[in-house]
């Protein structure tokens, strides 16, 4: 597709990269450039503190912003993590080694305006556990200079009130409260008690904030929690939702992102198409080991059917 002037509207490819898992291979940067995309967007959870994984992501010649996700400090925000944690934390730190290697690309707690797009990724709480408690209390007051879901969201505003464009998408490991309560929803928790809604507070205001000092929010993407769920294999995670205000908001995480078959290989990329800063496709797909898309699951197509006027 390619970003380019279309009868004046700038369109814009976006892929977004679902929890990685340890699964990114050079097959994956090559797929993204036969795919043609403009920007990807890198939802987090590229291993257990695998610097490896994130130095590979790190050198993707594309435009692209990330944020982390908690598989990302797992051995340094809980205790249970540093008892388990297989390196000397005394002499190295691998949570600071991956910050250091995606640069500016990291858009925890930032953003990243994109002049060629004419759009601005503002990144949502680093290292996200999903929920309304307050977790990893010292790592954040230690690595953030953050003691509270309040201050968090301060801080998430603070980039998007920073923001050098109209139009603004919000990137995170996990995605806003505010989209459901049930177990199969976006952000819904599928596990004992069953159900509620596991969703971020702190994105969830920010992104309300945001629209209120008159920021377009076009898109809203995250992962974490997993398409597959744990209390029924009948159906998957709702993927989109999409609010009144017609943002659009997509869960990425498709889990494993790549399936070896008997004769192939196919990893997953969800792409977005956004037009004049409107998103007008969602969709999933796999690409195969020749880099052609072996399958697509349209996920949103925004109607453009015309109000005939009386």
């Amino acid at each position: 597709m390619g970003n380019h002037r279309n009868q004046e509207q700038l369109i814009v490819k976006i892929a977004i990269v679902g929890d990685v898992h340890d699964q990114w291979e050079e097959d994956d940067a090559i797929a993204l450039k036969q795919l043609g995309v403009d920007l990807v967007l890198f939802v987090g959870d590229f291993g257990n503190e695998s610097v490896s994984v994130v130095q590979a992501i790190s050198s993707v010649d594309i435009p692209k912003a990330a944020v982390f996700g908690n598989h990302d400090a797992w051995y340094t925000a809980t205790e249970w993590g540093r008892n388990k944690c297989p390196y000397d934390r005394r002499k190295e730190d691998w949570v600071q080694e991956q910050i250091d290697l995606l640069g500016t690309a990291d858009v925890g707690y930032g953003k990243l305006d994109f002049p060629e797009f004419k759009l601005t990724v503002v990144g949502s709480r680093p290292f996200s556990w999903g929920g309304s408690k307050w977790k990893y209390k010292d790592f954040y007051q230690e690595r953030f200079g953050v003691a509270s879901i309040e201050e968090s969201t301060k801080r998430i505003l603070g980039a998007a009130k920073s923001a050098a464009y109209d139009t603004v998408i919000f990137l995170g490991h996990n995605g806003p409260k505010g989209l459901g309560d049930h177990a199969e929803d976006p952000c819904g928790k599928d596990w004992e008690p069953l159900g509620g809604d596991f969703g971020d507070p702190d994105l969830e205001q920010a992104i309300a904030q945001t629209r209120i000092f008159g920021k377009t929010v076009a898109l809203v993407t995250f992962g974490h929690m997993h398409h597959k769920l744990r209390h029924t294999k009948e159906r998957l995670r709702t993927s989109i939702y999409i609010s009144p205000e017609e943002t659009v908001y997509l869960n990425a995480a498709r889990v494993p992102r790549i399936i070896a078959t008997e004769n192939n290989r196919l990893r997953n990329f969800s792409l977005v198409a956004l037009e004049g800063g409107v998103v007008t496709e969602a969709s999933l797909v796999w690409v195969d080991k020749e880099f052609a898309i072996a399958s697509e699951e349209i996920l949103y197509r925004r109607s453009t059917e015309v109000v005939p006027s009386i």
